[in-house]
């Protein structure tokens, strides 16, 4: 039986190439993902190792306690005197004070380089020989003196900067000019990932980025001495609030993050390698169908002399077995090459990925193999043992029995079921649950598509009875056996589905947030920190004093707490207030809004138990200082407008430090480019600053939406593409199988132009049945989702984005004729004279 499954194999080669390309895509996916993740992983985690070569010890805030929480002006604790006191103790050959911070570079477009979080700025602080071990100069020299910066590598050629260039930058809201003394290299994991790193020296870095206190110091171990002995040494001088670890236990715990951050990508790129192995089961499983309905004979010639059921059974599968191995291997393989174009596409979108060699895992060879072979199997079991039923006697017939209707009523009413438990479970409060009913309504559905096959056929048939004889063969073969149409439909139907619902979930969701920004503020426009750290109250008051603006207000933020209670307190100007929001009032009035007055959010007032009206007693953390607040109104919250807000001048006097989160601006005329350009130059064109309109705030968040759904695009393109090899698959080999039938229809006067048609409008229609299926399955998930969505965003509705919707109808289209064009083909290729002898 052995002999006779891989003779089998090499006899159908051609006919299970589709079969062992959709495994090998499916396995290629997880063993890319594998190899990419490996490989990104253990370079982070060389790169780490290097980068704590200079510490052996390092000394840091413990995080207990922070500046001026305790009521008072916090003093430094890592300052130059503990360098010189760490660098001093027995066991240490030197030591160095680490400080960084937010520093926003302009380029030469006068525009943020490095990104809102990405631009960051750090010292240089030179030993006895004047050398940081930190940074590498490839360029010039290090930074001496407050006229002077040093820039990254990667930055100087994205800017254009060189040694020698005045550049200008902020890290404290006002602009600085400096030349640029030198070039360095640096594995640090920011600059790595697209930001920007500026060098001070390291007076100035102390003065603008650390409050006179370093962030971190690092001791380097004298030769012989070990980090724990040096540990309890640096322990016995340690102030107050401080703690020491060991360069070993600071590189252990980096590992541990890279660890996490790759495992979590990786379980992502595996959900979706898996979506894409979950539709080549269908290719499988209908190939081996087919197969065996092609091989009806044969397997009951073996059962006529004397194969058991058992051992029918077992040869396909171990055709199955030698399939998936192939597979395996060829997908494992290009695995690799899978891994290389996932690094090469991140390096190209600006990605900073360290340089390392391949990673591949034994076992990443072994869950290639496994899934490989195990799924293969897997989907041919089913056909396997169908096989195994058919008895001896039909090798006296041609063709086996067709499906029994008592069969199809069973997987009608099994799917039915199946459909309804997932709709239930659609509706209930726990987001996992909706997620595990998704599924389940899906696998109904699928269950159900043979039901679903003859209507759409019959709403059809109008459309292609426009192509004639040609058109109406199509949909009689279309239908001809459901079960077959609907398995290879139901592969493209899962990717379109998934897709649907996310840009349904998406589209939705960009214009929940244009609608909250447009019915939120009447400001137009924000200032903010570009990293959103604290905005220097000057800002605010600059922004005041220009003609043009007709109203501004400051937001700036306070801790307390109200009956054991956190609060956040948001401060104002209640003049001006009114005129820059549109608060969604339960009760109370803006005009209220004055002296000791707060704006309550709803669920702040149904957790404290709250009405206007009532007076409310605050603690502030800052000064421990007391308040005594009246509730003037209720408000209803949203993302962009929500917590307490109260006058500014009730919250100042408690702040040890006043900043402002962002300004609030109304223009004269309103939103334009002049109004923006005129903002820009009174705030000195600071690179650190963001100012933003109401289109650019709810654009920020609505391009965050849009980049993430073309990297899910991207992630279930591979799903697509291996349903389209099983489109191909089928209809190449229902060409095979009705090669009898075309040479007949060829003889009495069917030409090749209409036998191509034929295929290619039979290839059409499946596809448009998965599409149609797919986008109105999608549209149903996106539905539900959104009502989930809708309980935490008031202003989200169901967008349905009908040109995206049809542009995927229209792309199934286009996927049946190509998937057409080799088996139409094969079909006019076929001499009538040779097919009419087929049996």
């Amino acid at each position: 039986m052995f002999r006779t499954a891989l003779r089998n194999v090499l006899a159908h080669k051609a006919r299970l190439l589709m079969t062992v390309l959709a495994v090998m895509l499916g396995v290629a996916f997880v063993s890319g993902t594998l190899v990419f993740t490996d490989t990104f992983g253990t370079a982070y985690k060389n790169k780490s190792a290097r980068s704590f070569d200079h510490v052996s010890v390092a000394i840091e805030p413990d995080g207990r306690a922070g500046p001026g929480q305790d009521g008072g002006t916090s003093t430094p604790r890592l300052t130059e005197a503990l360098v010189r006191k760490a660098a001093a103790l027995p066991g240490a050959r030197s030591a160095l004070g680490s400080v960084n911070g937010f520093t926003a570079l302009a380029g030469k477009d006068g525009k943020l380089v490095g990104g809102d979080w990405g631009s960051r700025g750090a010292n240089y602080y030179p030993d006895a020989k004047g050398n940081d071990p930190r940074w590498a100069f490839v360029g010039g020299k290090a930074p001496a003196t407050a006229d002077e910066v040093a820039l990254d590598s990667r930055t100087a050629a994205h800017t254009g900067f060189r040694v020698g260039d005045t550049v200008r930058f902020s890290t404290n809201g006002s602009v600085t000019k400096a030349k640029v003394s030198g070039v360095f290299d640096t594995d640090e994991g920011n600059v790595l990932a697209g930001g920007s790193l500026v060098l001070f020296d390291n007076v100035t870095a102390l003065r603008v980025l650390g409050d006179g206190e370093y962030d971190e110091i690092d001791v380097k171990a004298a030769p012989g001495t070990s980090q724990s002995t040096l540990l309890r040494s640096v322990r016995g001088i340690l102030p107050r609030d401080t703690e020491a670890r060991t360069g070993a236990a600071l590189s252990a715990e980096q590992d541990r993050v890279i660890e996490q951050e790759t495992s979590s990508t990786s379980q992502v790129l595996l959900i979706f390698a898996g979506i894409a192995l979950f539709v080549g089961i269908f290719i499988i499983a209908n190939t081996f169908t087919m197969l065996v309905a092609q091989r009806t004979r044969e397997l009951a010639l073996l059962r006529a002399v004397g194969a058991s059921r058992r051992q029918v059974t077992r040869s396909v599968l171990t055709e199955a077995f030698l399939i998936g191995l192939v597979a395996a291997v060829a997908g494992g393989v290009l695995g690799i090459g899978v891994a290389v174009l996932l690094q090469t596409l991140l390096k190209a979108g600006g990605a900073g990925l360290p340089e390392g060699p391949l990673v591949l895992a034994p076992r990443t060879v072994l869950v290639s193999l496994l899934i490989g072979v195990g799924v293969t199997m897997a989907a041919a079991w089913l056909p396997g043992r169908r096989a195994a039923r058919i008895p001896p006697v039909a090798a006296m017939n041609s063709v086996h029995a067709a499906p029994s209707v008592r069969g199809l009523v069973v997987r009608n009413t099994l799917g039915s079921l199946v459909v309804a438990l997932g709709t239930v479970l659609l509706f209930t409060d726990d987001n996992y649950v909706v997620s595990a009913g998704a599924g389940i309504v899906m696998v109904g559905v699928i269950i159900l598509t043979p039901l679903l096959a003859r209507p759409f056929a019959a709403a059809a048939a109008p459309l292609l009875r426009l192509f004639g004889v040609a058109g109406r063969l199509a949909r009689l073969n279309a239908v001809r056996n459901p079960r077959r149409t609907a398995s290879t439909a139901s592969a493209l139907m899962i990717g379109l589905t998934l897709i649907t619902a996310m840009t349904v979930v998406a589209t939705s969701t960009s214009g929940a947030i244009d609608r909250m920004a447009a019915d939120s503020l009447k400001a137009d426009y924000t200032v903010s920190m570009a990293n959103y750290e604290d905005l220097s109250p000057q800002v605010a008051k600059t922004v005041a004093g220009l003609p043009e603006v007709t109203a501004s207000s400051p937001v700036r933020t306070a801790f307390g707490e109200v009956g054991g209670t956190p609060w956040r307190l948001s401060g104002i100007d209640p003049k001006s207030f009114g005129s820059l929001v549109d608060l969604d009032l339960d009760s109370g009035s803006l005009q209220d809004l004055r002296g000791t007055a707060v704006l309550v959010d709803r669920e702040t007032a149904a957790e404290r138990g709250l009405r206007t009206g009532d007076d409310v007693t605050v603690t502030f953390d800052d000064d421990g200082g007391r308040a005594r607040l009246r509730v003037a109104g209720v408000y209803r919250p949203n993302d962009l407008l929500n917590g307490v807000y109260v006058p500014a001048s009730v919250i100042d006097p408690h702040l040890s430090r006043i900043t402002d989160e962002k300004v609030l601006v109304r223009m004269r005329g309103g939103a334009s480019d002049t109004a923006e350009d005129t903002l820009v130059k009174a705030l000195g064109s600071n690179p650190a600053l963001k100012i933003q309109d109401r289109a650019a705030i709810s654009g920020e968040i609505g391009g965050a939406i849009d980049m993430l759904l073309k990297m899910l695009y991207g992630l279930l393109a591979m799903a697509v593409l291996i349903a389209v090899l099983g489109v191909v698959n089928t209809l190449a080999m229902s060409v095979f199988e009705r090669r009898h039938e075309i040479g007949m229809l060829r003889a009495i006067g069917l030409d090749r132009a209409k036998v191509k048609r034929m295929v290619r409008l039979e290839s059409v229609a499946i596809s448009l049945f998965g599409a149609v299926l797919g986008v109105a399955l999608g549209l149903f998930l996106g539905w539900v989702a959104g009502g989930s969505i809708s309980r935490d965003v008031p202003t989200y509705r169901m967008d349905v984005p009908v040109t995206r919707l049809l542009v995927f109808l229209a792309s199934a289209a286009v996927v049946g004729v190509l998937a057409a064009l080799w088996p139409a083909r094969g079909a006019a290729r076929l001499d009538p004279l040779q097919a009419i002898k087929t049996e």
